[in-house]
């Protein structure tokens, strides 16, 4: 089975090469595919001069819009498997190797990672306690390095382009379809949408419109009061 990673960038020049070093070293991963949503940094420098040890593809949009930056990727991979990795999410090695020993059962539709908050601070170590909590309660994010069986993603028309929350949306679907799992290798994401600022109001803040998405208000209704917090 072919494992492609896709993975969105906008203006990710911070955390982009960690990211691709780190999947350098993963020998189960067959290729990459990156969908650069219209960055003005030097991220695209950074992937058109990265020195490949792996099939890489570099796919330009317009503009920024992570479920249809990851849908597009999808659209440039032979693969068999889809793993969708944030830029400033880094696995560890035999991640690959799990991923594909999993998805050798036919009831397997995808699945996710434990997820570590990178930073050596208070609030780096609570997310990384809060996110297990979220997961028993159905709430699994993209930082959580979401794979999916490829023939599940195409009968389930793959990630929406919604303004937010378009993987919650996409993982409920999935789970419609059959087993989705959970890996308990951890991947490293960054903690940056709560730097720089008060933590208590950006996660209270963020909170909020959680609860906005579950109790069923549509995403577009959500992104015209919500001013993006990760970039």
């Amino acid at each position: 089975m072919k494992l492609a990673v896709i993975i969105p960038t906008y203006n990710e020049e911070l955390t982009i090469k960690k990211t691709l070093d780190a999947l350098s070293r993963l020998v189960n991963v067959d290729e990459i595919v990156i969908v650069d949503g219209g960055s003005t940094d030097a991220t695209l420098g950074i992937i058109e001069n990265y020195p490949q040890n792996k099939p890489l593809k570099l796919i330009k949009l317009a503009e920024p819009n992570r479920g249809r930056q990851l849908h597009e990727g999808t659209k440039h991979t032979d693969g068999d498997i889809f793993w969708f990795l944030h830029a400033d999410t880094r696995p560890v090695q035999g991640s690959g190797k799990q991923i594909k020993s999993f998805m050798r059962f036919e009831q397997v539709v995808g699945g996710n990672f434990e997820i570590i908050f990178g930073g050596d601070n208070a609030w780096a170590r609570f997310l990384t306690k809060l996110y297990p909590t979220l997961r028993t309660g159905g709430m699994i994010y993209g930082d959580s390095a979401i794979f999916a069986r490829r023939e599940t993603y195409e009968k389930i028309k793959g990630f929406k382009p919604l303004p937010l929350f378009e993987d919650l949306d996409l993982v409920k679907r999935l789970q419609k379809k059959g087993r989705f799992v959970h890996i308990s290798l951890p991947v490293t994401t960054s903690a940056k949408r709560f730097e720089n600022r008060s933590f208590v109001w950006t996660f209270t803040k963020w909170s909020f419109f959680q609860g906005l998405y579950w109790v069923g208000l549509p995403p577009k209704i959500i992104a015209k009061f919500y001013k993006p917090i990760k970039k």
